[in-house]
């Protein structure tokens, strides 16, 4: 059997392991951007994770006449009305920093009791195909943000981000957990029978 390339629309390669990691039992080659060429990053002008999403994922299914799947996702704090949201990388500004951003994340919360801490990762996946044809599926994760950082797993706000029910960060759980558990599998599961079909 021909082994179907699947294109992952990110030079970001946390993300990219992830999700190769998720679609591992697919008879698939699962490529980053790094590894197509020097595409440069598409600009995520949209005002919505889907907007981003479907954006990236024509853009760049287009440029390579590959499978695309491309996602945009966030941390969205029930305090701050659903903030930093589609701005989560760039919360702090420019140039993009983690660190910067968490600062910020605390900073804006400070004050706040563990019960108005609310907060969920949410991921939309955009699934296209060379002829243009787009499919959707979404992802969220609930949790709550911590007083301070812990752990040193993942990446982004995973130090803050706390998970009641297994009482640790998203930066404290091992990969294959984190894995089976995250916005971006709950988003994969959703879209793994359209990539099937497709493949």
């Amino acid at each position: 059997m021909v082994t179907r390339r699947l294109v992952v629309a990110s030079h970001n390669q946390h993300k990219i392991e992830e999700i190769k990691a998720i679609t591992a039992h697919l008879n698939l080659q699962v490529l980053g951007l790094p590894e197509m060429g020097d595409y440069p990053p598409v600009l995520e002008d949209g005002e919505t994770f889907q907007d981003n999403a479907k954006k990236k994922a024509l853009e760049i299914a287009g440029l390579t006449g590959e499978l695309v799947l491309a996602d945009d996702s966030g941390l969205e704090v029930d305090a701050l009305g659903g903030a930093p949201g589609v701005y989560s990388a760039r919360f702090a500004g420019e140039p993009v920093s983690d660190g910067r951003n968490n600062e910020l994340l605390l900073h804006k919360l400070a004050g706040l009791p563990l019960a108005e801490r609310g907060a969920q990762f949410r991921c939309v996946i955009a699934l296209a195909a060379p002829q243009g044809e787009v499919q959707f599926s979404e992802g969220i994760c609930r949790g709550v943000i911590l007083f301070e950082p812990r752990g040193r797993g993942g990446f982004g706000y995973d130090p803050l981000f706390f998970l009641p029910e297994l009482g640790q960060t998203m930066a404290e759980l091992q990969p294959e957990v984190k894995n089976t558990i995250s916005h971006r599998y709950r988003a994969m599961r959703g879209i793994l029978e359209p990539i099937r079909r497709l493949v």
